[in-house]
Parts: C-alpha cells; structure tokens; sequence
C-alpha cells in the first residue's frame, strides 16, 4: 500500500511539473493542451516579473536626474558668460564653475526670502540632503612621461603624455602637505578605475575633501586656485558628491568630470545615478517583497523543470534554442537574486557606516555598482522572457511563418552578411581616414562604424563631410548610399522575401492540424454549449445538411460551420473520419453515422466535441 501510495505521490508530482517534453502525448490535443498550461504558467511569471522590474523604476527617476543635471550642467558659470559646464575650454573657466555653480547649486543655505534654512544642513532645492561633504580629486601624469624630438629638446623642456596608469605622477607637489597634495593611491580611497572620454582613470590620486558649509568650501578652492592646484601635468579632475531626498525615497549619486587632454582644452562629462538604497518603507515596497518570494517560487520550479527535462533527454536537450534559452533565462535569474540579496545585506551594513560622519565623503560607489549591475542583469533577463513568448505564439501556424522563415534563410543571410560588413567596414577604414581630423562623427573608428548605420537610417549630416572633403566627401556618400542602400539592403530583403513566398507556398500545401488558438476555441465553445448559449456541432451540422437537401460537400460545410465559429481543423476531421467513400460529400448514411457517434460520446464524455 505505501509502495503504490508513494508511487503515485511520484507520479502527481511528475504532473505538476509536467511539460511537452516529460508527458508522453499521443494526440495533438493533448500535446497542446501541455502546451496551454506551459503557457498560462508562464504568463503569470511574466507578469509577476514585469511588476518587479517596473517597481523599481518610475518617472520620478527621470525627473530626479533632470533638475540635478540641471543645475549644475547647464547654469552659466556667471550672469555675464554663457559658458557652462558642458561648454568649458580652459583650466580657468574650471574655476570659475567651481567657484560658480557648484558652490550655488551645493550649499542652500537661504531661502527666497533670505531668511536661514537649518544650520549645518544642505538642502539642495530644498529637498535634497546633501549627505557628508563634497570630494574635488584630480589625477596627473609625470613630467618626461613622453619623448620630446631632439631637434626641438632645446625649446621644449617638458612633456606630459595621455593618461595611463605607468605614466601617472605620485610625488607631492606644491604645499606638499594634506591629502590635496600628497598621493593616496586608489586601495586606500576605497575606489575604482572610472571611464572617460579620452582614458580610463585610477581611484586613486590628489584630493580634497571639502566643507558642508559654503564659506570654508570656498576658501578651500581658493587655497587649491591660488597655489596652482591644477597644472599642466593634470589629465582629469572628479567632482564626487551625493544627495538623498526622502520625498521618493531615491540617492543620488552624481561624479562631475573634467579631463585635460595633452593637447590642451577642457572635455568634460558627467554621471547622476538615482539608486533606491533603502528598501521596504512604503505598503508597495512591502507588496513588491510578496512578488520577490513568488518570483523565487517561479525560478525553483523552473529549475526543477530544467532539470527533469535534461534528465530525460541528456545532451539532446541543448539541440534546441529555445532550451538553451529557458537555462539561460534561470542563470540571469539566480544571478539577480544573488546580487539582490548581497546588495541588500551589504547596504545594511554600509550605509549606517557612511552616514555616522557627516564631515566625511560618504563612498556610495560601490552600492552604486551593484545596484549598477542588478538593473543590468534584470533588464537582459526581462528582454530575454519577453523574446520566449516567440516560443508559445510559434504553435500558431500564422506565427510560425516567422519562425520559418528565419530558420530556411539563415544560411543566405549569413553568406550576405559576411559580404554587407566586408563592404561596410571597407567604408568604415575610408571615412576613419579622410573625415576623422575634422568631423566628430568619424574621429575614431567605432564612431564611424556607428555613423554609417546612422546613413542607412537617414540621419546623417552631409555639409560637414563635403566641407571635409569636397571630392572624397560627395564621392564617399554617394557610392556608399548607392551601394549599401539601393543594392546590399535590397538583397536582403530579396532573400527574406523568396524564404517568406517558400515557407508560406508550403504551409498552405500542408495538412491542417489542431493548433493553439483551435484548443481555446474548442474550450470555448463546449463551456458556452454546457451553458445552452451555443448549438453543438451536431446540431449545427444537422442544420447545415437540412439545408443542403441530404449532401453536403466539404467547401459548403467549411464555409458555413468556420461562419458558426469552427476551426478548419475541427471541420476537417469531420470529413476524414465520415467521408467514407471519399467524395467530399457527406450523405445522408454518412451523416446519420456521424450523428450516432457523437451522441454515443455526448453521453459518455459529457457533449464532447469531434476531434
């Protein structure tokens, strides 16, 4: 008794993860109705993700980065100049910034009406706390870092090269006291390597931690200004500071950057990164929690179901793209859920820490970078279940057109492609060398490769080439608009459609079968004739035959029962299992034989529909 007990607990358990691939189906109605249940099992984890993915966003980040971008972006330097931050150029419109509209946008100290704000707290637009203290850091290059011409060592006596790690400088300079003169490499800042526009820049470097009130930052820049804090040797400079505001609930992380090339000037870029740090407040913190734990349910029952799949069918089960898809979707999963639960916990830990000493630089980068990571990973996993719904709507024999078609012309569009980026690139490496001194869209390689998508899109600035070059340019656009455009993309499009004629000429030469859509109409309909609000088929046939004065052949039936809401497949099956005589023609025997049968089943079955 425990034996079968437990064997049949197996056995209900095997259902309940049960799956086209580990149910043995012997007819098409039952494999789809497998299918069905995949289906519905996987909408529900589809909405149950989008609801977490979008939780974690809103419109308010949106905003949040706008007016903070805002202000210290776009405000002139003076009421006098139009310069911003965005358009700086030199070492002393640096200052100016700094002494400028970061100092304004920082420190909020007076309301519109003059009057104090809370002593020894910032907030900025009134809303944003400014937690800790500003950070100014600045990273150089050693002098003698490149070769000067022997011809010209006599009039030039110093050389700073490009930022890179092996030319950076670490001696004091200047008052040669504190830490905005004196080197602190990047493992005792806490730091991390940061992108710029020209190099990768160290966590390392000269820094100055500033004030939380306006007047000693001030004289502090001024001390830096006055001493010749930024020289030539200086290849970029970092601005770090972050804020809270309690309205949304959201940090804001924001690392100005100001980059001094060797060739002179000023580039500049920037990075506001809104990050919830702080979890569970509001009752739809608490309700997004419940939809974590579901989430977490859905991932352990499609890891059991992965599993069971790959016991069956060992290696085989990797043939298929769509199962190498299901594994990777799982592995994006977990990886979300590990970097959630470690971000969570080393939040926890952290932010109680940075925030104790509100005269110090609170280091919010590394918080920044996983919660970085965890938005990264859930969106590649949230485009990625999005792109799996191709494999339920492939069992519709519309939707599996596309399909198809894709998979017949992959090795046409292969053989094409290897031709498309042998041209492409040919023109890549042309317009990189003509047009990269002048125009920004070709100054590096990558951008012309980007620039050249941009052309077949129609967006593209064609004064600036010809200005360029007034042969090379005109010939340039013109052959490549020609060549790519008019004859390359037009062949691809031949080849897509030729597949598309093929598949769609064969899909309408095959027999039809029961597909996803026939399944919920069949449903449908017994529900709606178990409620007496539909005919059977029966009757309908019946009708049909009354009609047709005893016979009735296949296209009147067709036309007539697909009118009263039947599938061609369901219509079919009625002539293959009662046309005995194969004329396409049902009489009145063979109706009558028809008629017997289903009543036969409607008795049995419960008013089942003919298969």
């Amino acid at each position: 008794h425990r034996v079968a007990w437990a064997k049949g607990l197996a056995r209900r358990l095997r259902g309940f993860w049960g799956t086209r691939l580990t149910e043995e189906n012997t007819s098409r109605e039952k494999y789809l109705k497998s299918v069905l249940r995949e289906l519905i099992t996987y909408l529900i984890f589809l909405l149950v993700l989008c609801i977490l993915s979008y939780g974690m966003v809103s419109s308010s980040t949106y905003y949040y980065t706008r007016v903070m971008s805002q202000l210290f972006i776009e405000t002139p330097v003076s009421k006098m100049e139009k310069t911003n931050f965005k358009t700086l150029s030199t070492m002393e419109d640096f200052w100016k910034f700094t002494e400028g509209p970061l100092l304004e946008g920082l420190y909020w100290d007076m309301w519109y009406n003059n009057k104090s704000v809370a002593e020894n707290r910032s907030f900025i637009y009134y809303e944003n706390l400014l937690l800790g203290v500003p950070r100014i850091r600045q990273l150089k290059v050693r002098n003698g870092s490149c070769s000067i011409p022997e011809d010209l060592k006599d009039e030039i006596k110093e050389c700073y090269d490009v930022y890179s790690v092996g030319n950076e400088d670490t001696a004091p300079f200047g008052l040669r006291n504190g830490t905005a003169w004196t080197y602190t490499s990047e493992k005792d800042m806490n730091g991390s390597s940061q992108w710029g526009l020209i190099a990768t820049y160290s966590g390392g470097g000269y820094y100055q931690d500033l004030s939380r009130s306006r007047e000693e930052t001030s004289a502090l820049l001024a001390i830096l200004k006055n001493n010749l804090w930024l020289d030539r040797g200086t290849r970029a400079t970092f601005i770090d500071f972050s804020v809270y505001n309690a309205n949304i609930n959201l940090f804001c992380i924001i690392k100005l950057l100001v980059e001094f090339p060797p060739t002179g000037g000023v580039l500049t870029s920037w990075q506001f990164q809104p990050v919830k740090l702080i979890h569970y407040l509001s009752t739809f913190d608490f309700f997004l929690a419940a939809c974590e734990i579901v989430f977490c349910l859905f991932i352990l029952y499609y890891v059991v179901e992965e599993i069971l799949e790959i016991h069956i069918y060992s290696l085989y089960y990797f043939r298929s793209l769509w199962n190498c898809l299901d594994v990777l979707i799982i592995v994006l999963s977990v990886a979300a859920i590990g970097v959630n639960i470690y971000r969570t916990s080393t939040v926890d830990k952290l932010l109680k820490t940075l925030l104790e000493n509100q005269n110090h630089f609170p280091n919010f980068e590394l918080l920044a970078y996983w919660q970085t990571q965890f938005s990264n990973i859930a969106a590649v996993t949230m485009f990625f279940v999005w792109i799996k719904l191709f494999k339920f709507i492939s069992f519709n024999r519309t939707m599996s057109q596309l399909s198809t078609t894709m998979s017949r012309c992959a090795k046409d569009v292969l053989g094409f492609a290897i031709m498309f980026f042998i041209i492409f690139i040919a023109y890549a490496q042309l317009a990189y060398l003509v047009f990269g001194t002048q125009v920004s869209d070709f100054s590096t390689f990558q951008d012309s490769v980007f620039a050249q998508f941009r052309i077949l899109l129609g967006d593209f600035d064609f004064t600036e080439v010809e200005e360029a070059n007034r042969v090379l340019g005109p010939l340039y656009f013109t052959t490549f608009v020609f060549f790519m455009f008019f004859i390359l993309l037009n062949m691809f499009l031949a080849i897509i459609n030729d597949t598309y004629s093929e598949v769609k000429s064969d899909m309408a030469q095959q027999k039809s079968e029961m597909e996803l859509s026939d399944l919920i109409k069949k449903g449908y309909t017994k529900a709606m004739v178990k409620l007496r609000l539909k005919k059977t088929p029966v009757d309908d046939i019946s009708e049909s035959l009354r009609q047709s004065g005893g016979k009735l052949n296949f296209d009147e039936l067709r036309q007539d029962l697909k009118g009263k809401g039947h599938t061609d497949a369901e219509i079919e099956a009625i002539f293959t299992k009662y046309d005995q005589d194969g004329d396409q023609e049902l009489t009145e025997l063979e109706h009558q034989q028809m008629r017997d049968d289903l009543e036969k089943e409607r008795v049995s079955c419960g008013l089942e529909v003919i298969n």
